[in-house]
């Protein structure tokens, strides 16, 4: 990749947000790109109390007056979790439905940024009361944690523009080289189709990892890959503000039969997952949650109610 280019490739790190998002949350012009407001000082959607959800609430959430919010996003992922143009300060999507489940709760967000791997730690140790950082409903993470749904999941693999390869089924990947984040749920999908393949006969796929996207699309801007396989948003706002690249097939985050989900996140058992849910329903019925996933331009992802714990991605899918 020339340097210009990987200069534009980068840039929703901090600067670029999805078209067709709503002008009214934009602050000013330096501050927003696509209209959506860019700037430390978010003027986001918000909400009012619901009784009925901060009821739900364990007594000693209530008492403490916030909840912790792990957003795993330490290295970015527009528009789902990234930095402002303060070079500081986190925003995005997830972190909206954050905001407004908070207030939904009579609380104040207590947002600690940190790594996708370091999220669970600090969930499985209780340092976090819920995730928000695009996690999957699988039946495997079930064991381990309670999820309240509040948007569909799909993936996408993105290519190079112009080329002709296309992935409708899993042996489309068979000798290609793909990269993919790691303990994500589009890793096990991935290395299961590797795995069926082989077995069939066909030739393996090399699978690759990376510590952050901008190193992902270096390695694809030169040749080094020949597609990314992540979430459907973050591909579709890179593809957007790059221009230089394409999407080559699209599935559900949950495998060919279910429809993927994405959910708040907390440890098995914590007593908060049902707030979670009351909150998320009452979000949905006031409208702002609709007004987020607009803002961000996936108001295709939306659901129409919140669910605990529903069928996820199988164990072996």
């Amino acid at each position: 990749m020339k340097r210009s280019l990987l200069a534009v490739a980068l840039l929703p790190l901090a600067l670029v947000a999805a078209c067709g998002a709503d002008p009214t949350t934009a602050t000013n012009a330096s501050a927003q790109v696509g209209g959506v407001n860019t700037s430390p000082e978010q003027n986001r959607v918000t909400t009012t109390k619901n009784e009925a959800a901060a009821a739900l609430l364990p007594a000693k959430v209530r008492e403490r007056g916030s909840l912790i919010v792990g957003f795993g996003f330490g290295a970015g992922s527009p528009p789902l979790g990234f930095i402002a143009d303060d070079n500081k300060t986190p925003i995005g999507l997830e972190l909206d439905i954050a905001y407004l489940v908070t207030g939904a709760l009579g609380l104040k967000p207590d947002v600690q940024v940190t790594s996708w791997e370091n999220l669970f730690i600090g969930l499985d140790s209780a340092k976090y009361d819920v995730g928000f950082t695009n996690i999957t409903v699988t039946e495997k993470r079930k064991q381990k944690y309670d999820f309240a749904t509040y948007r569909k999941d799909d993936l996408a693999f993105e290519a190079k523009k112009g080329g002709s390869w296309k992935v409708t089924e899993g042996k489309d990947i068979a000798g290609k080289t793909i990269a993919v984040g790691t303990a994500t749920n589009q890793e096990k999908i991935l290395v299961d189709w590797n795995e069926a393949n082989v077995k069939a006969g066909l030739p393996a796929a090399t699978i690759k990892y990376f510590q952050s996207q901008s190193d992902t699309y270096l390695a694809l801007s030169s040749g080094r890959l020949d597609a990314y396989f992540g979430p459907n948003p973050s591909i579709a706002y890179h593809i957007q503000t790059s221009g230089q690249t394409e999407s080559i097939g699209k599935f559900s985050g949950a495998g060919p039969t279910l429809q993927g989900l994405i959910a708040a996140t907390t440890k098995k058992d914590s007593g908060l997952v049902q707030a979670y849910q009351a909150a998320l329903n009452a979000v949905i019925a006031d409208g702002s949650y609709a007004k987020v996933l607009e803002r961000w331009n996936v108001a295709n992802e939306a659901i129409e109610k919140s669910e605990i714990n529903p069928p996820g991605l199988p164990i072996t899918s």
